[in-house]
């Protein structure tokens, strides 16, 4: 995997953009506006201030599009140091309402099921070894470790309750 350079670009007045080039030749970022506003932003590799589509984003849809984007990540990196571990799987896992607000503990997932969370996956931020106290967010994505019936159940657990 090649490091990507991302290009950070104070915009006077409006914000900071921050992208960076694709290998077909366009570029691909966001631009934070001071006001909070988010947009998310294609534009060709030569002129990055001709945008060729801007998508307006929420905070919440944001942070959606973050986990979608990083929790694959890291549940193929985990997938691959566990390819030598038989019965052991990798899983994202979504948090559902009933456990918004309350913590991973009270989730009882490790005894529940014998999962175990490596990491919570939260506006594009990984969150790794959350203990029992942290407090959990309705959308947040659980990346677990555990067997497949076990995770199974903790599917189970976090939508329901």
């Amino acid at each position: 995997m090649g490091a990507v350079n991302v290009e950070v670009t104070p915009l006077p007045g409006i914000g900071v953009r921050k992208d960076f080039a694709l290998r077909g030749g366009r570029r691909v970022g966001v631009v934070t506006h001071r006001d909070g506003k988010i947009e998310l932003i294609v534009s060709h590799e030569d002129d990055p201030d001709a945008c060729l589509a801007e998508i307006g984003l929420s905070a919440d849809e944001a942070a959606a599009l973050a986990n979608l984007l990083g929790a694959p990540q890291l549940v193929a990196q985990l997938r691959e140091e566990h390819a030598e571990l038989p019965g052991i799987h990798t899983r994202q896992i979504p948090v559902g309402p009933p456990f918004d607000g309350r913590t991973l503990g009270d989730t009882a997932l490790r005894t529940r099921t014998g999962v175990s969370v490596v990491a919570v996956m939260r506006a594009g931020q990984v969150h790794p070894s959350p203990g029992p106290d942290f407090t959990l967010t309705a959308g947040d994505l659980m990346v677990t470790v555990g067997t497949t019936e076990g995770l199974d159940d903790a599917v189970a657990i976090l939508k329901k309750g």
